[in-house]
């Protein structure tokens, strides 16, 4: 800012501060010519904004009516519109959400404003009102600026430039829905990438995990066929070796084994009669006798 306004710093030992007595002090009004003289020169290449407070004590805002009522621009005297005519461009009411803030007065390049209950110091009455007037006056986009938003109407108009607040707001509101869309499908493209490389690394690793389990089956069955045909070849030498084992266990036990018991069953000889002249069959004892008997009679016969 400082460099915008050819500021020497070098010179200027203070900050900015409002009201300096310096520079009330430096300005001669007396030596310079007045605004009258040196409006209507510059509204010939550029408009011009004058704007008041209707309870404004410095400078009141009739002296600034009656300046620009007594001036001659543009082949016109004060706000005659056309010039010439007679008839003047009308005021018009001016709202601010919705409650009157002052009225508008524009012809040829002149703009004037009052502001209704407003002092000398009306950005700081009305700071939003303000912006607002700056922002129809000199046609500022401020979409990128921002701010809060104010329904502002003059002469009751519904459709607002482009550069007011409520309509830059909209708008903004639009962009916003817009840079949200495009947000929302960068996200789900963002996610498709995602999904996609995810996808890849699942399909390499199952590829890679079924390629070791064909491996490890191949591995398997190789072993497999081998412990089945020497598994076999095993079991029928086994059975080889246990068969002869068990013929010399069956020899070991006849060998072994003894009778304890008569073999042979009594023949009609072996049968004596009782007293009453009945048969009888010997006792063991008895057949054990006999026996040990006849064994002895051959014995001796022989």
């Amino acid at each position: 800012m400082v460099k915008a306004l050819n500021i020497d710093t070098s010179k200027k030992k203070s900050g900015w501060t409002e009201c300096s007595g310096a520079v009330s002090g430096a300005f001669q009004a007396r030596n310079s010519p007045p605004a009258i003289t040196l409006l209507p020169s510059l509204l010939q290449h550029l408009p011009i904004l004058l704007f008041s407070g209707d309870k404004d004590l410095i400078c009141n805002h009739l002296g600034t009516e009656e300046l620009i009522h007594r001036m001659t621009w543009l082949n016109g005297t004060g706000f005659e519109d056309p010039p010439g005519s007679g008839s003047w461009a009308p005021r018009r009411p001016w709202t601010f959400d919705g409650e009157p803030a002052g009225f508008y007065q524009t012809a040829r390049n002149l703009t004037y404003v009052l502001y209704y209950n407003s002092s000398h110091m009306v950005p700081f009455d009305y700071p939003r009102r303000t912006r607002d007037m700056l922002d129809r006056f000199v046609g500022v986009d401020i979409r990128n600026i921002g701010g809060e938003d104010g329904e502002s109407r003059i002469d009751g108009e519904t459709n607002r430039p482009p550069t007011s607040v409520d309509e830059t707001t909209k708008q903004s509101e639009e962009t916003a829905a817009e840079e949200k869309e495009k947000l929302k499908q960068a996200t789900w493209r963002a996610y498709y990438k995602a999904g996609a490389t995810a996808l890849i690394f699942v399909i390499i690793a199952a590829l890679g995990l079924g390629l070791f389990v064909y491996r490890q089956r191949r591995k398997r069955g190789a072993r497999g066929l081998r412990d089945v045909v020497m598994g076999k070849l095993g079991r029928n030498q086994n059975r080889i070796v246990r068969l002869e084992e068990g013929l010399e266990d069956d020899e070991n036990e006849l060998d072994e084994l003894v009778a304890h018991a008569p073999i042979f069953s009594l023949s009609d000889e072996e049968e004596d009669t009782d007293d009453e002249g009945g048969r009888r069959r010997r006792s063991d004892a008895e057949t054990a006798k006999f026996v040990n008997g006849e064994s002895k009679k051959r014995d001796l016969d022989g």
